[in-house]
């Protein structure tokens, strides 16, 4: 057992969320350097804040192939960076016009809409340059993993879901088009931190790497009804961003299709086959069963 396995959840998790907070700070610009105001909004939009969920969610995969840290540490990095441009794009006020993130004005507020824009442009091809540039194993290697975030990124994956989302505001959504929605717009980048933890280790059989997307997929989308439950539960401190915005802005969500009590029990049935996706795995997947968990009960 090596010192992060031995430790509890809460310990390795806050261990993992300075790791990344550590290694961000390292790979970002720096904040002097020209042309200055804009690293300077990359950094403010990337640092200092978030539940680091899809970095903790590759640290855990990789526990799965004996992945290096060191290798993890970037893997997670690139979709933490696809992540942070993807809230600066969508705060913005031809998206979905918010003010507040991770408890502090959002970067088009903190700044201006056009460095916000160029911020969410910087931080994509970032994402992309450490991918390409690190030892992450293999050039082949290297090819798949940036075509897995790629697909994820894009219009097959979170770009799309925001496009559904944004043409289906005033709208009624079946489940199944919801479950779409929020498999691209959410899901996807979930799915990519769990396969570029675990691809920056050994190979592995694709039985395990099947039963690994199947995990991942279920995971994202409990995250999603969670988060949509969480929107009209908790209060905005708590949050860190404007609660209650989803219902505000007519946007259909799990709670406002199935009721909150039914979209809870939809939450419990999700956690369910996302734990059951791992039964092939042991001990080995310790610390992605804990983190579902950490997803399922979270209250931000």
């Amino acid at each position: 057992m090596t010192p992060d396995t031995a430790l509890p959840f809460v310990d390795w998790m806050q261990s993992t969320q300075s790791r990344m907070e550590q290694t961000l700070d390292r790979l970002l610009p720096s904040a002097t350097s020209i042309p200055a105001r804009l690293h300077e909004a990359m950094r403010y939009a990337s640092l200092g804040g978030g539940k680091r969920v899809r970095p903790l969610l590759a640290f855990a995969a990789g526990e799965l192939t004996a992945a290096p840290a060191e290798r993890i540490e970037v893997a997670a990095s690139a979709v933490e960076l696809i992540h942070a441009y993807s809230l600066v794009h969508d705060d913005l006020p031809c998206m979905d016009d918010d003010v507040l993130r991770r408890g502090r004005p959002t970067c088009h507020v903190e700044y201006d809409e056009a460095t916000a824009l160029l911020v969410g442009d910087s931080l994509q091809t970032l994402a992309f340059e450490l991918l390409a540039r690190e030892n992450l194993g293999t050039p082949t290697r290297q090819l798949d993993m940036v075509r897995t975030l790629a697909h994820a990124s894009g219009s097959l994956g979170m770009a799309g879901g925001q496009a559904i989302d944004l043409g289906a505001v005033g709208r009624t959504l079946e489940q199944a088009e919801l479950e779409l929605m929020h498999a691209l717009k959410t899901g996807a980048l979930i799915r990519a931190a769990v396969l570029l933890g675990a691809m920056c280790g050994d190979d592995f059989p694709a039985e395990a790497r099947e039963a690994l997307d199947r995990f991942a997929k279920r995971a994202g989308l409990l995250f999603q009804v969670v988060d949509d439950i969480l929107d009209c539960t908790a209060n905005t401190a708590t949050l860190g961003k404007t609660a209650g915005k989803d219902a505000q802005a007519d946007k259909p969500t799990y709670v406002s299709l199935l009721g909150l009590e039914r979209a809870r029990d939809f939450a419990a049935e999700l956690r369910s086959q996302t734990l059951d996706s791992l039964s092939g795995f042991g001990e080995r997947a310790r610390r992605l069963r804990e983190l579902t968990d950490f997803i399922t009960h979270r209250s931000f």
